[in-house]
């Protein structure tokens, strides 16, 4: 069983801040037209979490248990194609294919957190696309829908690597996979960032703890010159992660923003 939490008249800034304190547990999201609603499993639902949060920005909020089957039917129901400028469109298999974008990705919109509309995975195939990917070894650490690494396929990358180390985003991937010819993709579920090889570019969609905790374990696996790409950062966490990037011989090349969420783009030194 899941649990749906729906905050109600959250400000956009807010719902960025309530998505990276509740990323780590969450099972995925949906913005509404004036708020948020978070889908976690029964077991991990923290209701001193939850009542905190929305007492400290002043939120009213309400609780739904409800069946995983009836969450998905919903999340399909209310899931709208993404475009990121002319580059890339994420659209599902019932949406009709997407005109004017140079690339596309279908997948089946599930929990998985990174369906595209999020401003973080918005902002990281942007820096993607500054990227030059052919003959490129790559990995996608936190996987969750694949889309990132379907995208560094589709950009001809010459391997890749993705893991997750949710079961139910492992399943959503490799189906996603499946569905845009990139089933050569390797898939590993694992909560570790060291996956025992070398590579050119990193892409890492996660969050500041996450980031952190894994920052010398992804540089060290850095080829010379390659690139680490981050997300799931707020404007707040810019100095701390680009302070521990330093400290493991990684300089920043690039930073862009969007709603208050920053993509980082580190070159191995």
């Amino acid at each position: 069983m899941h649990i749906v939490i729906s905050f109600r008249n959250v400000p956009s800034d807010i719902t960025d801040i309530l998505i990276a304190e509740l990323q780590n547990t969450a099972e995925g999201f949906e913005e509404t037209d004036n708020g948020l609603k978070v889908i976690v499993l029964k077991e991990n639902y923290n209701q001193d979490e939850i009542t905190e949060l929305a007492s400290t920005y002043q939120l009213p909020y309400e609780t739904e248990e409800i069946a995983p089957q009836n969450w998905n039917a919903l999340w399909e129901s209310n899931f709208s194609p993404v475009i990121v400028d002319d580059f890339v469109g994420i659209r599902a298999s019932f949406h009709e294919p997407l005109q004017q974008v140079q690339h596309e990705i279908v997948i089946t919109p599930k929990m998985s957190f990174g369906t595209g509309h999020h401003a973080t995975t918005h902002l990281m195939m942007q820096q993607m696309r500054k990227i030059s990917f052919p003959g490129k070894s790559v990995f996608d650490f936190g996987t969750g829908t694949g889309v990132l690494a379907i995208l560094a396929h589709q950009l001809d990358a010459q391997s890749i690597y993705a893991n997750d180390i949710d079961e139910w985003s492992i399943l959503n991937a490799r189906e996603n996979f499946e569905q845009n010819n990139t089933a050569d993709i390797r898939l590993v579920q694992s909560d570790s960032a060291i996956m025992g090889e070398s590579f050119d570019v990193i892409l890492a969609n996660i969050n500041r703890n996450v980031l952190l905790d894994n920052m010398k374990d992804l540089s060290l696996q850095l080829n010379p010159a390659g690139q680490l790409i981050l997300s799931g950062i707020l404007e707040e966490d810019l100095d701390v992660i680009k302070e521990a990037a330093e400290s493991n011989g990684l300089a920043l090349v690039e930073k862009n923003a969007r709603n208050n969420w920053l993509c980082l783009n580190f070159q191995k030194q």
